[in-house]
Parts: C-alpha cells; structure tokens; sequence
C-alpha cells in the first residue's frame, strides 16, 4: 500500500528526525531555487502567464510573487504558486537530482510559500519539514520508475512535483494520514508535463502547474473531496499508468532512511546539465587558448566527447531561439569558447542567432562515448596555424563530486536576484532565504525584500527565531 507508506512517513515525520546536513541541503535548495524565481522573472514566460491568468482568476490576495514582492503585488495562493513555479524554472537553472535529472525543489518550494503566506503563523522549521517530505516524496518516486518513465517521454520533475507538491501543504496543513492519500491520489490524477514541451515556455508551466496541482489536491482533500486511496499503486494508479518498471514500495521502504535531497545538485549554467561537461571544457579551453596567443576567429574546428544522454537530451544542432539554446550542446560549446562563460545573458533569442556565434556553432563536432561519464567530457578547438587545445573535464563543476561553494552559490543568487532587485535588496534577500530555518512566520519572508526610501529592510534574527 504504498500511498498509505508514503502519507503515514509524512504525518509522522517530525524536523528533530533531520541531521544537520539534511536541514543544510533543505536551505540552500531554497535559496538557489529563490534565486532563480526571482531572477527569471525576467524572462517572458512568467509575466505572460501572470497577464492571461490573473484578470480571469483568483481569489483575495493572500501571496507574493517573488520578483514582485517590492510592488506589494500579491496574488491568490494558487496564482502565486504558479508564476513563482514559472519563474524558479523557466531559466532551466535551478536544482538537479541527478539520479532522476529531476528538479525538485520548484515545484514543492512554489506551492509551499504560497500557503505559508496565506496560512500565516508558519515557522521555518515546520517549513523545512514540509518542505524535505515533499521533496523526499517526489524523490523516493521518481527513483521508483527510472528510467523508463523519463525515457518514454514524460517530463518527471513535473510529473513526480505535483505528488511531492501535495505531501508537503498537506503536511504544512496537519492532514492526517487517510486525508493525504486522498491528497496524493488528486495529485496523481493530474499527472502533467511531457519532453516534447522542452525548449519552449510550456517547459516551465510544466512545474508551475504541478505546484498548483499538488496545492490543489491538498486543499480538495482537506475539505473532504475524495479520489482514492490507492492512487500510486492500484492497477489503473499512477505508477502504473505512467511507466512500465515500478520499485515504489522498495523506494519507499528507504524514507527517513537514506535522504535523497543530501544528492541535490546546482547548476553553474542555465542549461540541459548534460551539457554542463562541454560548456566547461569549452570554457577552459578558450582560457588556455587565449594564453598560448591564439585568437578565437582562427578556430577550424571543434571535436567534443561526450556521453550519449548529452546528444539524447541537448542534441539540438541549429536553435533558433535562446530556450532552444539551452538543449543545444553546440550552442554551449560554441558560447564557452567565444565568451569564456554561461550566463543567462548567452541563452538569449539574440544570442543564439548571432552571425559569429552561428558559424563557430556549425564547426562544432560532437561524438558520444559509453565510456564517458554524464559529468565528463573532452573538448578540443584546431586553430588556422596548427595548434591543437584539448581539455579533458573529469567531474564537471557542479557535480557531486565538485560542487559549488557556498561562495559560488551565493555568487549565482545575487547575480540572478540583483537583476530584479538590485545589489542591495539581493543581499537582503539572500539573509533571509538562508535564514528561513530561523524565522517565526515564513509568511513574512516577502517583506524582507522591500525598499523602504533609499534602504532595503534591516534583518533584526533575534525576533525571527521561532
């Protein structure tokens, strides 16, 4: 019975179950992935669907959305989670486990800070521990159908998020354990988001109507909506539906046991993570180059090595728009030898279809290798006078086995945040995200990004300990 496992592990967990590096890995995932919702409002997706939706739907204003919070712009709770969801993804920046290349923390983060906004009274450690359920959800399922459920086509950051969406608010909302599975199997009903959709907006509504959907089957089932109790596992339930190969009672056997958020991983690059390898070979091998005397218009050609998820997942060879340019390994390789770096200012429409960057793009060659790792490459550029520059990339940055920094990961949220916020306000931001284990109202997390005259809001800790 493996939805009635998965609600009765939820209800009873309790934050005093969490070891500290598990509560460490719950905070930065919060953080990376606020960072990237606020700076990728910046991109179109989140304010059209802010536009087509919020004159036609929504009730009293009860959440913020996040890169808005200095306009005192609130939204209904569901609305909320649904642009933040937008917005946390829409950049492909954020979080990867990398034994699912799910995104965990958007789908349960966005719609758990809309309910904790309208909830009120949330403190962060009955946060982080709706958070982790749901993450750990999501997680323990995802494992339970790879690698078929991905490799058949769904999109299963979305499709496990909006389960491990609805764990987490049924969680924060005390449900008991029969009123969760009827959460669990709404959500599962609402099963969304397929690969076809990547390279395109819908890539990102994928999670933000996934945070809506969990929020909603929580919401439904707290108020007596029934569905079943047997949603994940029952002949016609979502395990078997959506995917031939199914552990999810094994999976589950491990909940509280082994935590799959302490293998969280953050992204360096706002692209597919299987090209991540090549952007960094490429990067280094621009920097080597370029101390040998070597300019980057001579370059004849351009060989990569790589594993053949790279070509499966960011194969595409000619993109014609920056969303495009996130699936497309040659435009990475091609971007990392010209500019020395991936930003999302080098995934733009202008970008991708600039003349220099085009033609370097077409000199790009790229092989796979069984032999080469997922977080491995080798890159090569032959320059007009001979020279041959080679960079073999053994554990990629960003990798388990080379992870950023806490310095490189508060470097990427001010970049990202201060886009919208500016420098200051980023820094205030990035307080109170990494504090958020500490507030005694998570409902007021939005507040502290506010500009009051020429000052961003001072932190006073001591009255946020809950």
């Amino acid at each position: 019975m493996a939805t009635q496992q998965l609600a009765t592990w939820a209800v009873n967990l309790q934050y005093a179950n969490f070891t500290a590096p598990v509560i460490a890995a719950a905070v930065t995932s919060l953080y990376n992935w606020a960072g990237c919702a606020i700076g990728g409002y910046q991109q179109t997706a989140p304010g059209i669907a802010l536009n087509a939706t919020s004159p036609h739907f929504g009730g009293p204003p009860t959440s913020s959305i996040l890169a808005l919070a200095n306009d005192s712009t609130q939204t209904d709770a569901q609305i909320a989670a649904f642009i933040n969801g937008i917005a946390g993804h829409v950049d492909d920046y954020d979080d990867t486990h990398l034994a699912t290349i799910i995104h965990p923390t958007g789908t349960v983060a966005s719609a758990l800070l809309a309910v904790a906004e309208w909830k009120g009274g949330v403190n962060g450690s009955e946060f982080l521990t709706a958070f982790i359920a749901g993450v750990e959800a999501e997680l323990k399922l995802g494992l339970s159908v790879w690698p078929q459920h991905y490799d058949v086509g769904w999109h299963d950051t979305s499709t496990t998020g909006s389960i491990g969406a609805a764990v987490a608010v049924s969680k924060l909302l005390g449900l008991d354990v029969p009123t969760m599975q009827q959460a669990i199997g709404i959500a599962c009903t609402q099963v969304i988001g397929m690969q076809e959709f990547f390279g395109s907006d819908t890539k990102s509504f994928h999670i933000g109507r996934a945070a809506q959907g969990g929020m909603i089957g929580a919401l439904l089932a707290q108020s007596g909506f029934t569905s079943s109790l047997q949603g994940l596992e029952a002949q016609f339930g979502w395990v078997h539906v959506v995917s031939t190969r199914e552990n999810v009672t094994a999976e589950f056997d491990t909940l509280g046991q082994s935590w799959e958020i302490l293998s969280n991983t953050f992204k360096p690059y706002p692209c597919g993570i299987v090209m991540h390898p090549s952007i960094e070979g490429a990067i280094e091998v621009q920097s080597t180059a370029l101390g040998k005397g070597l300019n980057m218009s001579d370059i004849t050609s351009v060989q990569a090595r790589v594993n053949p998820e790279t070509l499966v997942l960011t194969g595409q060879t000619d993109p014609e728009t920056g969303l495009e340019g996130k699936f497309s390994v040659y435009h990475g390789i091609a971007i990392g030898l010209l500019f020395g770096e991936a930003t999302p200012s080098q995934f733009t429409d202008a970008i991708v279809t600039n003349s220099t960057v085009v033609a370097l793009r077409k000199l790009v060659n790229v092989t796979t290798d069984a032999s080469v790792r997922e977080d491995e490459a080798y890159v090569s550029a032959l320059f007009k006078d001979g020279t041959n520059v080679t960079q073999h990339i053994d554990h990629v940055i960003g990798s388990l086995d080379n992870p950023l920094s806490e310095a490189q990961l508060k470097t990427k949220f001010i970049g990202q945040a201060s886009l919208v916020l500016g420098e200051a306000r980023a820094e205030k931001a990035y307080e109170a995200f990494t504090n958020i284990g500490n507030m005694s109202d998570v409902s007021t997390i939005a507040q502290f990004l506010i500009v009051v005259g020429n000052s961003a809001l001072q932190y006073d800790y001591a009255n946020l300990r809950s």
